[in-house]
């Protein structure tokens, strides 16, 4: 099974579930793959600290002009949705930190003066940890290309027994990358306002691409109960409830995994997962 852990908001325990979760996983005689797809801070590394055997680039293409064949016609400029081309006085100007490789300026090209060159945006990292396999991507400061790096990470696993994403926070691109391949989606939010809207808007993204899902709530006993009532209005299945104990906020705060430094909580995470796979079998048979 391939299951993202997502969520509207950052700050929703997305990290601490996916680890701990993958640590649990491999216990039980699984072969788990852990992909950190939150490319732009990623953070399992903390916790996992996986000796990192390794690295890669993650390339996209961009424009180069053949000033012999350019005729200065602006066909490119006209073509390009996010004005990564534009020709001023019949010279061209490109920006390839705008270019997100879409190749249509190479293609309405009429004198076939444009060839698309590699341009690096991020890496690609691989390790294990705890006998959990890890692959974690690193996005170029000042980069957009978010996407093309998730995409890396993805194309790095291998076959697995489970393989867990931990997807980057909110439901915009970079997220639909991350879930889009996930036979099943954990979305953990927290009973607070700001909660349950970020929660609401990242089930209709799960809703929208059609992925069986359910919901974890960290810091269960705080706040009130609407996380809860819209769940059950809605009928959505809450497989995981972490309280707001003072003990994980120390060990999170020294990167440690929740399952290694307080062992109750073991029981918590295995039942989760017992109730995501009973969740996931009965949405096969439909």
């Amino acid at each position: 099974m391939n299951i993202a852990i997502a969520s509207g908001k950052g700050g929703t325990g997305k990290t601490t579930i996916a680890t701990n979760l993958a640590l649990i996983l491999a216990d039980m005689g699984n072969m788990v793959q852990l992909l950190d797809c939150d490319v732009e801070e990623p953070n399992c590394h903390i916790f996992m600290k996986p000796e990192i055997e390794s690295s890669n680039p993650v390339t996209v293409s961009k424009p180069e002009i053949i000033k012999e064949k350019c005729t200065g016609c602006g066909i490119c400029g006209e073509v390009c949705e996010y004005s990564a081309i534009v020709v001023v006085k019949g010279s061209v100007l490109t920006f390839p930190e705008l270019c997100h490789g879409c190749g249509a300026c190479k293609l309405f090209c009429p004198e076939e003066a444009i060839i698309e060159v590699p341009r690096e945006v991020g890496i690609v990292e691989t390790g294990t940890s705890n006998g959990v396999a890890f692959i974690q991507g690193l996005l170029n400061i000042g980069e957009l290309m978010s996407p093309a790096v998730i995409g890396g990470v993805k194309k790095t696993a291998n076959a697995a027994d489970v393989i867990i994403y931990d997807s980057p926070p909110g439901t915009s691109c970079p997220v639909i990358e991350a879930v889009k391949d996930a036979d099943f989606v954990l979305l953990a939010t927290e009973p607070t306002p700001f909660g349950l809207n970020d929660l609401e808007l990242a089930v209709g993204m799960v809703r929208a691409l059609k992925i069986p899902f359910a919901v974890a709530i960290n810091r269960c006993d705080i706040g009130n109960d609407d996380v809860k009532n819209y769940c059950d209005r809605e009928n959505i299945s809450v497989v995981l409830e972490i309280p707001d104990d003072r003990k994980i906020a120390e060990a999170y705060s020294r990167g440690e995994m929740i399952v290694h430094v307080l062992p109750e909580y073991r029981t918590l995470f295995e039942s989760c997962w017992m109730r995501i796979t009973n969740l996931y079998e009965n949405e096969s048979k439909k």
